[in-house]
């Protein structure tokens, strides 16, 4: 089979040829039709994110396809059923074993494509601002990065919540998109002064970050009181550092959010929440936004468009 493989932290991944698996007892064997690509990925690739498998390893951690087999002893659904899995790792591939128990029917409303690209961008952003923050209705909610893949769901979930959505992107194509989803205000990070606009738009109530750096600096100096702060990443390269005694001058709260993290030690916060992103989605009231897809013969042109921030919503791997 093929499968778009790091072999070196200091060499690009390459796509090789690869031995079929065979799935171990408590597993099913899945025939991969899409993976969508993160920005962890591209942290992966130089071994700098937290949970970076050893060498070597095949990228892609939200895949869809269909169940082709099942190890010893194991059942589950019907081979053939269409099924995504959060692996965090081994998707960009024809093949992949995944425990059974990991598995998630793809509700018919969706394509393969949208199945790969819902679980860490939609989850993520409705466990941050649902079960995290409590966004209410009316409140100033600001994201930052607002046409990227977790960005843009941010804007389409807070609008969906009732929230007053402010959506900072750079460029106007940008921002467009993040129009398109729902935000109500948008400022160009590329051009405007995100702290005073958010401050002459009555300041945030929650801030939603996946960028870090400068932007969070900005938007931190922004919050009304009793404000919080969401770091759900940081794009820019930049980590940036909080005054805690700024903290108590504004009563403000900041709250980290890894969505993967809940699949260790709460994974009813994961369940609770698909199953509502799925009836919303069922509903037509999300869908996700996909600016490319590719074959998987071009996974490294892929990587290439996210590296240099050439794409909005998500970009998909099409095995097929």
């Amino acid at each position: 089979m093929r499968a778009f493989t790091v072999t070196s932290h200091d060499l690009p991944p390459i796509l090789i040829d690869a031995p079929k698996p065979t799935p171990a007892a408590g597993e099913v064997l899945i025939r991969i039709k899409a993976c969508a690509l993160n920005f962890a990925d591209l942290l992966m690739m130089k071994g700098t994110y937290q949970d970076t498998p050893q060498l070597p390893f095949v990228l892609g951690m939200e895949v869809a396809g269909v169940i082709e087999a099942y190890g010893p002893d194991t059942d589950g659904l019907a081979i053939g059923t269409r099924v995504l899995v959060f692996s965090g790792r081994g998707g960009i591939a024809d093949y992949g074993c995944y425990p059974v128990e990991s598995l998630v029917p793809i509700p018919i409303s969706m394509s393969f494509e949208e199945a790969a690209s819902f679980p860490v961008a939609y989850g993520t952003s409705h466990v941050a601002l649902d079960y995290r923050a409590k966004l209410k209705p009316n409140e100033n909610l600001l994201v930052l990065g607002a046409a990227g893949g977790v960005g843009l769901t941010a804007v389409e979930i807070g609008k969906l919540m009732g929230a007053n959505v402010i959506a900072c992107a750079r460029g106007p194509e940008k921002l467009e998109i993040a129009r398109q989803a729902g935000a109500d205000h948008l400022i160009d990070a590329s051009s405007q002064d995100i702290r005073q606009t958010v401050k002459d738009l009555g300041g945030a109530d929650v801030v939603y970050d996946p960028v870090g750096g400068e932007q969070f600096k900005a938007a931190f100096r922004a919050c009304r009181p009793e404000a919080r702060l969401l770091p759900i990443g940081f794009a820019s390269g930049d980590i940036p550092s909080i005054p805690a005694n700024h903290l108590l001058v504004k009563n403000l709260t900041v709250m980290g959010l890894y969505w993967g993290g809940y699949m260790a030690f709460k994974p009813s916060v994961i369940a609770e929440s698909m199953q509502t992103l799925f009836n919303w989605h069922s509903e037509g009231q999300i869908k996700p936004h996909i600016s490319h897809v590719l074959p998987i013969e071009k996974a490294g042109e892929a990587y290439e468009l996210l590296r240099n921030r050439k794409s909005t919503g998500k970009v998909v791997i099409r095995m097929d």
